[in-house]
């Protein structure tokens, strides 16, 4: 992350900073923001499609893995999977939906561009931080593949579970935030690969058919 990049625009103090984190960490944990709008348009809601829309073993970080990093690796982490995140619902927006047909999807992009944002903030604050930065593999491309192999229900099962994965990596993202401390100096320092065994920009929260809430004046 472009340590320039980040002071542009950033401000506040760090507890600040976090507690819109956390905000943002619990409001796209929410599967009624993007998943349960999807599941009905794609006319997967019945009993037996849902019970098949299950997150893919190993597709995202568990909670466990992102409380073992580092507060500078795991910030790292989670914006570089944020990144593939975004690229997953281009993905799906351009194989599956049309522009208009779920308009969450849209918010739910500016959403992930918003706490990216933020992370670049948090990152700035802690540059001058001792830690290591050892942040965990992450892959470069989406993780949602829609190939031409799969028929139209295959891959709407599998835009299904990518969400489901992705609502549940941000709340394992939240509680990660909700266990840091005060100070940016009193940081995690457990190593990342031990984590593996165990297996702010002036930014906005945006909410489907409400108006962009400036930063500052959160309805927490």
């Amino acid at each position: 992350m472009s340590t320039a990049a980040a002071m542009r625009g950033c401000s506040g103090p760090y507890q600040q900073l976090l507690s819109q984190l956390q905000r943002q960490a619990n409001l796209t944990e929410d599967t009624s923001s993007l998943l349960e709008p999807y599941i009905q348009h794609q006319e997967l809601n019945t009993p037996i499609l849902r019970g098949s829309c299950t997150e893919h073993p190993g597709a995202f970080p568990s909670k466990d893995a992102l409380r073992g990093l580092s507060k500078r690796s795991f910030l790292w982490t989670v914006n570089a999977i944020l990144g593939r995140v975004l690229k997953g619902l281009v993905t799906l927006q351009k194989q599956l939906l049309k522009p208009q047909d779920l308009e969450e999807l849209e918010t739910a992009k500016r959403n992930i561009q918003g706490i990216r944002n933020n992370i670049h903030c948090m990152s700035w604050l802690l540059n001058g931080s001792s830690e290591t930065v050892e942040p965990m593999p992450t892959g470069s491309g989406p993780w949602l593949q829609l190939t031409s192999a799969l028929d139209v229900f295959q891959a709407k099962l599998e835009g299904c579970r990518f969400l489901r994965g992705y609502h549940r990596f941000m709340g394992s993202v939240g509680w990660v935030f909700r266990e840091w401390g005060e100070s940016p100096s009193r940081s995690r320092r457990h190593s990342p690969r031990r984590a593996l065994h165990k297996g702010v920009l002036k930014t906005r929260i945006f909410r489907r058919g409400k108006r962009p809430v400036p930063w500052g004046h959160l309805p927490w």
